[in-house]
């Protein structure tokens, strides 16, 4: 009897030895190539979209997507090794990556779309606006009225792909300088090479709505709706214009492309950048709005500023600091 027991305590114990190697070598042997040891990498980004109240005025910030931008290349007044330490300072480097934002506000009695992002005109990394808008829960044919900062591609460009109207009920308005300069075919001829498409771009896009009766341009500082302020600052194009939206006390300013760079254009509001056609009044424009917004204390929000793009700006020293809206809920 005891040696039955010696040998089946030496049999179990030789057999434990034995699982734990094999367990071992499974759990320290590289898997197949073909096993699927984890779910796939989405790769892929949600809608986005960022809400906020200014008084009873519903404001949401719509994201049209992405652009790599070289901005070592194409920003004015600055050079290159500037512009690069700038970035390095905030760990990036041109080309960098830069958002197209537009806003839809919902005053209760109107509901408008400030800019419309780029439609096709940008490659597949933009032109995101429609799912923004749906997954902000609004439909294109609810917007009432579509409010033009200026008119270039990337602000310009979700009004009619494919030639037709993505906005079917919407009137469409920006200042009339911006309007009488790019839908000019004489200016467009007499216009250099590089900028005879842009003119081409704006005429193809707001045609179904000239077509309709929908085009309806506006002259300088004008209320459009209660609540919406269309304010000139001029100077990036000729009737480029700036937004006011105030209720209860409180005001957003949107910015269209007043600045470009949050990394150079708040330290240097001098900092420009070669699509300005008036680089001079520009400069100036920035500045004054830079100084505006800091004595007031008014939310800002801009075109280009990495989305949502809303937020504050305050003095620091001779130059501005830009402070990002604190993440908030709905009140």
């Amino acid at each position: 009897m005891t040696m039955k027991i010696a040998r089946s305590t030496v049999s179990t114990a030789s057999t434990a030895r034995a699982l734990a190697v094999v367990v071992a070598a499974m759990v320290l042997a590289p898997l197949p190539p073909d096993a699927d040891a984890a779910a796939p990498q989405a790769k892929t980004a949600p809608p986005g979209f960022y809400r906020l109240m200014i008084g009873k005025i519903e404001v949401t910030v719509l994201s049209d997507g992405t652009v790599d931008l070289p901005f070592d290349q194409i920003l004015t007044n600055t050079t290159p090794e500037k512009v690069q330490a700038a970035f390095a300072r905030v760990f990036l480097e041109p080309p960098v990556e830069t958002s197209v934002n537009a806003f839809l506000v919902n005053t209760g009695s109107k509901l408008v779309l400030i800019d419309t992002g780029a439609g096709g005109s940008f490659g597949p990394t933009l032109g995101l606006l429609p799912r923004s808008l749906e997954a902000a829960g609004y439909k294109p044919e609810q917007v009432d009225e579509i409010y033009i900062t200026h008119m270039h591609s990337d602000h310009l460009g979700g009004l009619a792909p494919g030639g037709k109207m993505a906005f079917p009920n919407a009137t469409v308005r920006m200042d009339q300088r911006d309007s009488g300069h790019w839908l000019d075919e004489a200016r467009m001829k007499a216009a250099p090479e590089g900028w005879q498409g842009t003119f081409k771009a704006a005429m193809a896009l707001t045609k179904p709505y000239v077509d309709g009766g929908k085009l309806k341009p506006f002259d300088g500082k004008t209320e459009l709706v209660p609540g919406v302020t269309a304010i000139p600052a001029y100077g990036h194009t000729p009737g480029h214009t700036v937004y006011a939206i105030e209720s209860e006390g409180q005001r957003l300013v949107l910015w269209g492309d007043l600045m470009h760079v949050g990394a150079i254009q708040f330290d240097e509001p001098s900092v420009t950048i070669r699509y300005d056609l008036d680089s001079p009044a520009a400069a100036v424009e920035r500045a004054k709005q830079f100084a505006e917004a800091a004595q007031s204390q008014s939310w800002v929000g801009a075109a280009h500023l990495q989305f949502p793009g809303i937020g504050h700006l305050r003095t620091q020293g001779e130059a501005f600091a830009f402070v990002p809206a604190n993440y908030m809920r709905l009140r």
